[in-house]
């Protein structure tokens, strides 16, 4: 099986219910209301959300937004005493449990911003507004759920896709059902770690799978050691 992937160092969408079982659904409408892939915004555009850019904002002033958003609620931050990188996780007011916010590691400017999100907003919209990705690549999660990673470098953005299993195709109205802005230094680094195809348009799981890789990893990470 090809190497499946994606953020060296941040959590991916799959790898977040890695250890759930049996995993929950990828669509849930308790999840992040966000329809703001879809809105034509020029003064928060991607990798921007609800005015935090990673690696621009300051983690205090990006946390106060969070706690000032009134569809928001549950903002709790977690800290590691051997560590000054926090994480802010967040929720829909009523909703589930969905979305963190993660410094960089000096703890002082947003570096990742990941949210799942209802499925609201259709591959075919989300497209229309942001364009076409540059690259993609699939990641099964059970039996009958997949996602599609769909990069886009310039934007420093990934977009989750919904299709049903690996035998599914993608399509105009398969459903966006997570969403990942980073910094450009991060999109820089996920492009020369990871395997990736060029984005050719809708097809299937499959036909994305068992094709060629236009881009493989130039770039091999080192772990750091054990207590280090």
């Amino acid at each position: 099986m090809k190497h499946r992937v994606l953020l060296p160092g941040l959590l991916a969408l799959v790898l977040l219910f890695a250890a759930c079982s049996p995993p929950p659904p990828l669509r849930d409408d308790t999840l992040l209301q966000d329809t703001s892939l879809i809105t034509d915004n020029e003064d928060c555009s991607a990798p921007c959300w609800r005015g935090i850019t990673p690696g621009v904002t300051p983690w205090n002033d990006a946390l106060t937004i969070l706690e000032d958003d009134t569809t928001l609620e549950n903002v709790t931050v977690q800290e590691d005493d051997e560590s000054p990188v926090k994480v802010a996780e967040f929720q829909q007011q009523g909703g589930s449990p969905c979305c963190q916010m993660f410094t960089d590691e000096a703890g002082e400017n947003v570096k990742v911003i990941f949210l799942r999100v209802a499925p609201t907003v259709s591959l075919g919209e989300m497209i229309e507004v942001q364009g076409d990705p540059t690259y993609l690549v699939g990641s099964q999660y059970s039996d009958d759920q997949a996602v599609i990673n769909l990069i886009y470098p310039e934007k420093s953005l990934v977009i989750y896709a919904f299709v049903a299993g690996t035998q599914a195709a993608l399509s105009e109205s398969s459903e966006v059902v997570g969403i990942l802005y980073m910094t450009l230094e991060d999109m820089d680094l996920l492009i020369k770690t990871n395997s990736l195809h060029a984005w050719t348009g809708y097809d299937t799981y499959q036909a994305y799978d068992t094709s060629e890789f236009e881009v493989t990893p130039s770039v091999t990470l080192t772990p750091t050691p054990s207590g280090e």
